[in-house]
């Protein structure tokens, strides 16, 4: 069976070699040590499993500013929820956030009646507009765009929101151990699996001085906030891949932008969605005239790739980012998104790209 070529690392990333290795300890069975062992427990077990914990805490605190703490979640569609609920309650002022947001945002600012704010047609968001900004309230913009990967301004919202005492919260997931996150957020959501972690665990970080009301009840783990027993292992993993991206920063940015020029070299008669600047240069989301994305996956099936966002992949619904940039249905449903990182290598993504060019031309596109 052919290997699969995998281009889909806004999805999630291959768990990194010294991630596993991180989170082994912490895994152990009967007669392997203490690893099991729940870390809000005070024998000497328990002990060493908080203090892994703390350590991890800090490893993912490393990437994110300076004056804030650090909640771990199940992951950032939890954060983004606790901050959304929460903070609207802490700031009963109203609510705002960008068009193109995640649906862990969206969703919850559509219940919250949020006044939702436009982008322009490269999908970078329009200069704050401060009758759109909710006094004593809420903003949520998005550091690095799932879909088209185009880098939002943050600060700028920032400043706007503060000068309406309200907080701005940072959706920084596809972002976060990528890109530098600015330090004017008053909330930070982000999520291990998208950095070579493992899934199942985020983190919710908030500034110092900013009041949220804890999201569960029952046993006062994670400073209060969160109860519930939290998992050694996925902390292990989680702080060892912010460790290993804060290393390796500038090397896997230089890897990204290799692999960029090799795609736009391979695919130039395809469309790039989105502003090549500012964006994450391992975001490639392209449309081609005649194609059809659907099939394309299809009959491309040994390179993994999507349609957009790997959450709404399954709805056949048109992805509402590129509606958002005014992209047309038509070529909406010609758009595909390559995604690639620290383990993809040049031949690899080579042999990709062929694949989805020899794809094409079962459509008679050539």
């Amino acid at each position: 069976m052919p290997r699969m070529i995998y281009l889909d690392y806004q999805a999630t990333t291959p768990l990194a070699p010294e991630a596993r290795e991180a989170m082994l300890r912490w895994l152990a069975g009967p007669g392997e040590g203490e690893g099991f062992a729940n870390p809000s427990s005070t024998h000497k077990g328990g002990r060493a499993a908080a203090a892994a914990v703390e350590v991890a805490r800090d490893q993912v605190a490393a990437l994110l500013p300076k004056g804030g703490r650090v909640f771990f979640t199940s992951g950032a569609t939890e954060a983004l929820n606790w901050a959304l609920f929460r903070g609207a309650q802490a700031k009963p002022g109203g609510v705002a956030g960008l068009s193109i947001e995640h649906a862990a945002s969206l969703q919850c600012l559509e219940r919250l009646n949020a006044a939702i704010l436009p982008v322009d047609s490269k999908g970078v968001a329009l200069p704050p507009d401060a009758a759109l900004i909710p006094e004593n309230g809420l903003v949520a913009t998005m550091l690095v765009n799932n879909e088209v990967g185009t880098i939002q301004p943050v600060a700028d919202f920032a400043a706007a929101a503060h000068a309406r005492n309200s907080l701005l919260l940072c959706d920084a997931v596809q972002g976060y151990g990528r890109v530098a996150i600015p330090d004017a957020a008053d909330l930070i959501a982000i999520s291990a699996h998208k950095i070579h972690g493992p899934k199942g665990i985020g983190a919710l970080w908030v500034r110092d001085g900013v009041d949220l009301e804890p999201l569960m009840l029952g046993g006062a783990q994670e400073q209060g906030m969160r109860s519930g027993t939290v998992s050694p292992a996925l902390c292990a993993g989680f702080g060892a891949a912010a460790a290993l991206a804060a290393e390796r920063f500038d090397a896997d940015a230089a890897h990204v932008e290799r692999l960029w020029s090799l795609a736009e070299e391979m695919l130039p008669e395809w469309t790039l969605n989105g502003a090549a600047h500012p964006r994450y240069r391992g975001n490639f989301n392209v449309r081609r005239e005649g194609v059809n994305g659907l099939r394309l996956m299809s009959d491309a099936r040994n390179v993994a790739f999507s349609l957009g966002s790997a959450c709404g992949s399954g709805s056949g619904k048109v992805s509402h980012v590129l509606r958002a940039l005014g992209v047309s249905e038509a070529d909406a449903r010609a758009s595909i998104r390559l995604g690639w990182g620290r383990y993809t290598s040049e031949a690899e993504l080579r042999d990709g790209l062929n694949a989805i060019k020899d794809a094409a031309r079962l459509q008679g596109v050539n």
